[in-house]
């Protein structure tokens, strides 16, 4: 789980505006850090596989705002891709 100081401080480091919360950059970033701190829960808990379900939600709908940021503006996304370290194409 994500807590409040790690949120605060991941949306000040990939926020675009001073009062940005809700730009494609800032919930990738959120939505990337909640999807490891799972892949750390799954290598305790192998048989969770109720939150695998929620895993694969968090991916899915990091992988459509990821689509949409690269039709929206291609230097964003690769700055954000190369900054979270993911997407290795």
């Amino acid at each position: 789980m994500i807590t409040a100081e790690k949120k605060k401080a991941t949306v000040d480091e990939f926020k675009r505006k001073p009062a940005d919360t809700g730009s494609p950059e800032v919930q990738i970033a959120l939505l990337d850090g909640r999807i490891k701190d799972l892949n750390i829960h799954f290598e305790t808990n192998k048989k969770d596989h109720h939150s695998r379900r929620g895993l694969l939600k968090l991916v899915s709908q990091r992988k459509r705002l990821l689509d949409y940021l690269r039709g929206a503006n291609i230097e964003r996304y690769r700055e954000l891709v190369k900054k979270l370290g993911i997407r290795s194409k």
